[in-house]
């Protein structure tokens, strides 16, 4: 009684988000740095065009998995911090703790620095210095170099900036966000189009492979490509943190997170179609910015100049995106006591999490230090742990009285679900065994957070709460 006497006497979040700014977040989540990014990284690890269309295909449907899980999942808690709230149900109060102090690192501030280093290297198309191969200092070596120039202070300007936007009232923000959805969304469906319809391309390079960088196996390296390909669809869950603003969750949430899921998928495949037909396989083996490589081959370097501001423009809306989501987790966590008080504190006039908004802001352009490809992986590993954790209640929570049923899931159950967890299990334990370092950075952050738990003050509090 007393924690609701508590929170009854501070401003709350509003229901103010509908189907359309729902469903736009799903979107800016989803379509960021993982398709404007990571292809290019791809070629080099299979080497053949058809295994990379294969796994973003397979990504999908998984994602799509995932998707409908989470959606019965939301209809049923209707309230805001996604995971935080299905785990916290399912296992108790530890597992909820250390699904949100993985979010903050892995689940946000990573994905937010990824995004905004992405933007970086795009913009370094018309300013080299920006790019993160220049680089002025460099710590370290291997995987836990550390990196600072251009791209860094470009990238933690950006973060700063939308930071401060969503300080400042999340309907503003929706509303900036759908304009950048839209920016996004038109960009994308012109490059495709324009490039098949003008483009100088080649339906040839589908058939020309490339020399392979990775030394493990084909099967065993299609499996940990999914761990780059789930990093671009890992926004698919984005709506379920933000439940507890939509207006009627219970149709919004399920609506969202399916149509989000299927746009995206429809563009993630017709814009691998397009860098294909574009580029050789051997010709964009490491390239970040491989949206750029692709309109300088279809168009010349005057139109690609167009594109690749117009992509640097559209991953602007990702980051916005994760900025906006992600303090509304920790702030569900702090609302019940189980994380740190100031991250559930609501500006009385603004109506937004500010010091959530604020230190997960800090940590992001902190984490702009760390190169691209380690965050990759990073965000990969931490976060299909914990999706396949949270699917996986549905089977714990299903049995309990008045439970809804969504109709999707429940046909041929537990088929979706089952077929969720499978994929995300193999996906972890092959990245465990072939690479290491960075799945090993996830799971000290998993345990850290634990040990944080217990010995922290967030036990207390979770126990005074009744947790």
């Amino acid at each position: 009684m007393a924690t609701q006497l508590q929170v009854g006497k501070q401003p709350g979040l509003l229901r103010q988000l509908g189907f359309i700014s729902a469903t736009a977040l799903v979107v800016s989540n989803m379509v960021g740095t993982g398709i404007f990014a990571t292809t290019g990284f791809m070629a080099g690890d299979l080497g053949d065009a058809k295994l990379i269309l294969a796994v973003w295909l397979v990504g999908a449907l998984f994602a799509l998995c995932g998707a409908l899980s989470y959606s019965e999942l939301g209809m049923n808690f209707p309230s805001s911090g996604g995971e935080y709230v299905y785990l916290t149900r399912a296992y108790g109060p530890t597992w909820g703790f250390m699904t949100g102090w993985v979010s903050f690192f892995a689940g946000f501030s990573a994905p937010i620095a990824a995004a905004a280093l992405a933007f970086s290297d795009y913009v370094g198309h018309f300013f080299p210095a920006f790019k993160q191969s220049n680089a002025q200092f460099t710590i370290g070596s291997g995987s836990f170099a550390l990196q600072l120039g251009g791209a860094q202070i470009l990238a933690s300007g950006l973060i700063a900036g939308f930071t401060i936007l969503n300080c400042l009232g999340v309907g503003r923000t929706a509303k900036v966000q759908n304009v950048l959805t839209a920016t996004k969304l038109i960009v994308i469906v012109a490059f495709v189009f324009f490039g098949f319809a003008a483009g100088t391309g080649s339906w040839e390079h589908f058939s020309q492979p490339a020399v392979r960088t990775s030394l493990v196996s084909v099967p065993v390296q299609f499996i940990i490509s999914l761990v780059w390909v789930m990093v671009g669809y890992s926004g698919w869950n984005a709506a379920t943190y933000v439940a507890e603003e939509l207006k009627r969750p219970e149709r919004t949430l399920p609506l969202a997170l399916a149509v989000g899921t299927g746009v995206v998928t429809a563009l993630y495949l017709g814009l691998n179609l397009i860098l294909i037909y574009s580029t050789p396989l051997e010709a964009m083996k490491g390239v970040l910015a491989i949206g750029s490589l692709s309109a300088s081959n279809l168009f010349g370097s005057g139109v690609a100049g167009t594109f690749a501001a117009l992509m640097a423009l559209s991953i602007t809306s990702t980051v916005n995106a994760m900025v906006t989501v992600g303090p509304r987790v920790y702030y569900a966590m702090a609302k019940n006591r189980a994380f740190f008080s100031a991250a559930g504190r609501v500006n009385a006039r603004w109506r937004t999490p500010v010091v959530a908004i604020i230190a997960q802001g800090i940590c992001a352009m902190l984490m702009t230090l760390t190169p691209f490809t380690q965050l990759i992986l990073y965000i990969g590993f931490s976060l299909t742990f914990f999706t396949v954790m949270s699917v996986a209640t549905l089977f714990v929570l299903r049995h309990k009285p008045g439970w809804q049923k969504l109709g999707p899931v429940s046909f041929a159950f537990p088929l979706i679900p089952a077929a969720y967890i499978l994929v995300g299990t193999a996906m972890i334990v092959w990245g465990v065994i072939f690479q290491p370092k960075a799945s090993l950075t996830a799971a000290a952050t998993i345990i850290i957070g634990a040990l944080v738990y217990h010995f922290g003050p967030a036990r207390e509090l979770a126990r005074s709460s009744g947790s």
